[in-house]
């Protein structure tokens, strides 16, 4: 807790002296009034008085001296007359040491007379001493105080003296305190000079001084500069201290208000903060102040220096600004170095103008002269309800005319705007304010002296865009230009290093590329590779009779057509002059390839092309290649074509593969398509039928219906010649929707004629079953008659279910949902599994003609068809042995109870006629 001043201290000692005082006179009283009381004459009694006040006084005496000579102060007791009674050591010490002309310190001696005989220096003060402790000894006044000087030869001294009566109630005696006070005198005299030289100066500088009472807040000065800066008077200030803070900027004032409330509490406070002045103009304002404290570290005063740092705050900005921009230049520089991607370049110029530059948007807008459009090409920060309206200016054919942005782009030079919330030429000013945008530059992108675009800057700041950021911003958007045309012919080099520049097709060098690249996802893979080679027959007679100009339009003709039908062709190439090339990257069949070759052929010679008025049709040659076959690299393909291509120019032909072989092969599988399109319509398929039997009585339960063609010119085809031509030309499904028909039909018609009609089982192909149109197909083919399921079984490879068992399983239940019976055929030759096997809805298990074989030839294969009859049974399928011609085959299966057997031992298949009258009368197996 901090001390109180001296003339406080003094005051607390006397108090506590003359509480002491008080307490001895009591105790005199009640330490004598038993005593007296019990001695009956008066002489004893007042023999017993006096010995005991002496007693008393004697022992209070002690008391009094132990306390007044551990006080500081020169204190002295008066009795009610002026008569000094008591010094303390102080007291004494003070006498001695300064040669006091009194002996025994002055006591007995009246005090009064002493200050009414005072002459010299100190006079006037001892005498108004004297009249002031005559008026506390009398009880007019309870305390007096004075300041006064006592000099010695050697210092100047100053005493502060204090004068207060022994009792209250009725004063018997003064306590007279003399506390010297020259260093606090000296201390205040400091603090004047002090504050006289900071008066002088304050007045004589720009800035504002002020001092303010740390106990009251209240304010002690304050300097002629606070009226030139806040425009307000200083008077003002003196009456309310606080009035300054009703100028503080309502965005500044929280902050302020907090550091301030600091700085009261005697801690150093350096802030700074905006005023509004009563023009309105805004100053920014620095405050420094630091609490003042006495000799006692007691806080007293609060001194400070308020400083108008407007145009500090404004070069600030402005280095701030222009570095903002330097940085974004750099970056931007550093940027158009390593990038060469022109959508890249834009969104990350737009992104470093946002971050290093601190814009709060940029927007780059290309210019498609063209279509007379504006285009935003890429854009970084600002709010999407922003970019939305300001896309909207851009795609408005009207309004866009008085953007800024057709602005800059008419005028080849920077627009700018430094307040566009009251600028009457800023569109959409409004919802600039509102996502805070205040300032805007655009500046055109300038190429070869044609403006492509715009570069646009949004700043939060009003006035962001002055002399020396418009003229580094304008440097910028030239180097952005510089980019722009950069990065064009880098790409225009590129272009032509890949692409032929007449037609836009791939040059040699990008087809030799890919052709790799299809190579390599080739390998391994199920399908080939094909490339065509094309040549434009006597296309140099064109060109010379229409010249250069007129055979490169034709040129172009001739690509367009080739890009619009070259079916499955994933690249077309120009590789010279009249030479073209294509490339199949995914042939499954090599008859596909002959196919598209054929088509184009008669396709391109019936297309006319017109050129000036007249009209062109143009014969070509193509020489093919397949890999892997004809080569191992791209290059070698492609020589091996034109090989190709150059013999059939030469022989006549209008097309040749690199091989004669792989040519007859194409031609021979063309033409045997052809001739089964031809069957197909001609109704040249048949049915053949094999019987199926019950290897334990031999009864006739089923027949299989195998699809034969009969061409009249040569008789009945092998199967294995035509079915997978039908297969890879997906005539199947078409031959195999016949086939189902006829076996529906066969059925029925023996079933109406009173024969014991079996039921009939018909093979489904791969692409039949992956037809998701195939289950409709067969309740097509049965919705006619109500004995069509019963007397129908549909036979799928076990490989071609395995292939997508879901598809499999859903497909097969709808079938089997129509009363239709299902058979696995070839079991044991793919890769069933188990648990697929318990869900397939099948009723049949045909084991393939290969283990039946092997069954009579080692324990193995005895064993697997013996485990894959368990398996059946225990799954309550029924079996078929295919391809059984053997009595040892049939023994076997028997002993292993197999059910039904179906092979060449009962019967090969035969024609439906045949089988009508040998089987469907009820026979035993001999």
């Amino acid at each position: 807790m901090n001390s109180g001043s001296p003339a406080e201290d003094a005051n607390e000692e006397i108090v506590a002296l003359i509480e002491s005082l008080h307490r001895t006179g009591q105790r005199l009283e009640e330490l004598t009034a038993g005593e007296v009381d019990t001695v009956s004459d008066s002489s004893g009694r007042t023999f017993l008085l006096q010995s005991a006040q002496e007693h008393l006084r004697l022992s209070e005496a002690a008391k009094q001296a132990a306390i007044l000579n551990v006080l500081p102060a020169n204190i002295a007791l008066l009795n009610a007359q002026g008569i000094i009674i008591s010094v303390n050591q102080a007291w004494q010490r003070f006498a001695g040491e300064n040669a006091f002309p009194y002996i025994g310190f002055g006591i007995g001696l009246n005090y009064l007379q002493i200050c009414d005989s005072a002459q010299g220096e100190s006079a006037s003060e001892a005498h108004q001493a004297a009249e002031a402790i005559r008026s506390i000894l009398t009880g007019s006044i309870t305390s007096f105080s004075l300041e006064y000087p006592c000099h010695s030869p050697t210092k100047q001294r100053w005493f502060l003296m204090t004068v207060t009566p022994m009792d209250d109630n009725c004063p018997k005696g003064a306590v007279v305190m003399h506390m010297d006070v020259t260093a606090q005198r000296q201390t205040k005299e400091d603090l004047r000079a002090s504050e006289l030289r900071f008066r002088q100066m304050a007045e004589n500088i720009g800035d504002v001084f002020f001092l303010l009472d740390a106990v009251d807040s209240r304010m002690l000065y304050v300097s002629p500069a606070y009226e030139t800066i806040w425009g307000h008077s200083c008077e003002s200030l003196y009456k309310n201290p606080q009035s300054w803070m009703e100028t503080v900027h309502p965005d500044d004032q929280a902050a302020t208000y907090g550091t301030y409330r600091k700085s009261l509490m005697a801690v150093d406070a350096n802030f700074q903060f905006r005023i509004v002045r009563h023009d309105g103009s805004i100053r920014w304002i620095e405050v420094k102040s630091y609490p003042v404290r006495d000799d006692d570290d007691s806080l007293v005063r609060i001194a400070g220096l308020a400083k108008d740092i407007t145009e500090y705050k404004a070069a600030e900005a402005k280095i701030a600004y222009l570095n903002r921009v330097y940085a974004m230049l750099s970056d931007i520089n550093a940027l158009i170095v390593r990038e060469h991607d022109r959508d890249n370049l834009f969104k990350e110029a737009c992104r470093i103008a946002v971050e290093a530059g601190g814009f709060r948007m940029s927007l780059i807008v290309i210019m498609d002269r063209d279509l007379k459009r504006f285009i935003p090409i890429a854009s970084v920060g600002g709010d999407e309800a922003l970019l939305v309206a300001i896309k909207g200016i851009l795609s408005s054919s009207e309004k866009v005319q008085k953007s800024m942005v057709v602005r800059a782009i008419r005028e080849k030079t920077a627009v700018v705007s430094n307040d566009s919330q009251n600028d009457p030429k800023v569109l959409l000013c409004g919802k600039y304010a509102e996502f805070g945008v205040h300032s805007m530059a655009i500046l055109p992108l300038i190429v070869a002296d044609e403006v492509v675009g715009v570069f646009a800057l949004y700043a939060s700041e009003i006035g962001f865009f002055r002399e020396e950021e418009m003229a580094l911003l304008t440097e910028l958007a030239g180097d952005i230009a510089f980019a722009i045309d950069h990065i064009a012919k880098q790409e225009r080099l590129d272009y032509l290093a890949y692409y032929d520049e007449l037609t836009g097709l791939a040059n040699r060098r990008l087809f030799l590329e890919r052709v790799e690249q299809y190579m390599s996802s080739a390998i391994g893979g199920e399908h080939k590779l094909a490339v065509l080679l094309i040549d434009l027959e006597r296309f140099k007679n064109i060109n010379d009779s229409l010249g250069q100009l007129g055979g490169d339009a034709l040129l172009k003709q001739v690509a367009a057509w080739l890009t619009q039908n070259a079916g499955e062709a994933r690249l077309i190439a120009r590789m010279g002059a009249d030479h073209f090339a294509v490339v199949l990257p995914k042939v499954t069949q090599d008859v596909d390839v002959v196919r598209l070759i054929e088509k184009t052929l008669t396709t391109f010679q019936e297309h006319q092309f017109h050129l000036h008025d007249a009209v062109f049709r143009i014969a070509i040659k193509i020489g093919a290649t397949l890999f892997p076959d004809d080569g191992a690299r791209a290059d070698i393909l492609v020589r091996n074509a034109e090989a190709a291509l150059k013999k059939a120019k030469t022989s006549g032909f209008p097309y040749l593969f690199y091989t004669q072989k792989m040519t007859e092969a194409m031609a021979h599988k063309l033409s045997l398509e052809n001739q089964l399109r031809q069957a197909l319509d001609n109704e040249e398929f048949v049915l053949h039928y094999q019987p199926k039997v019950n290897l334990a009585s031999g009864k006739l339960t089923s027949a299989e219906a195998l699809i034969r063609w009969n061409d009249p010119r040569t008789g009945l085809v092998p199967p294995a010649r035509f079915i997978p031509i039908l297969e890879e030309t997906g005539l199947i499904n078409d031959v195999g929707r016949w086939a189902l028909h006829k076996a529906i039909d066969d059925y029925l018609r023996w079933h109406n004629a009173g024969l014991a009609a079996v039921r009939v089982a018909v093979n489904v192909s791969p692409l039949q079953l992956r037809d998701r149109g195939f289950s409709g197909q067969i309740l097509q083919a049965i919705d006619i008659h109500e004995q069509a399921p019963s007397g129908l079984e549909l036979e799928i490879t076990e490989s071609l279910i395995m292939a997508d068992v879901k598809h499999s399983i859903a497909s097969l239940q709808t079938i089997r949902a129509m009363g239709i019976s299902i058979a696995i055929d070839d079991f044991g030759t793919g890769f069933s599994s188990l648990s697929y096997l318990s869900k397939l809805p099948v009723d049949t298990l045909k084991i393939d003609r290969s283990f039946v074989i092997e069954m009579t030839e080692s324990s193995e294969g005895l064993l697997l068809v013996s485990t894959i009859i368990n398996l059946a049974h225990s799954l309550k399928l029924k079996v078929v042995a295919e391809g059984v011609e053997t009595e040892e085959q049939a023994s076997m299966l028997r002993r292993l109870h197999c059910d039904e057997m179906q092979g060449y031992l009962f019967s090969k298949p035969v024609p439906g006629e045949i089988f009508e009258t040998r089987f469907l009368s009820p026979l035993l197996l001999k």
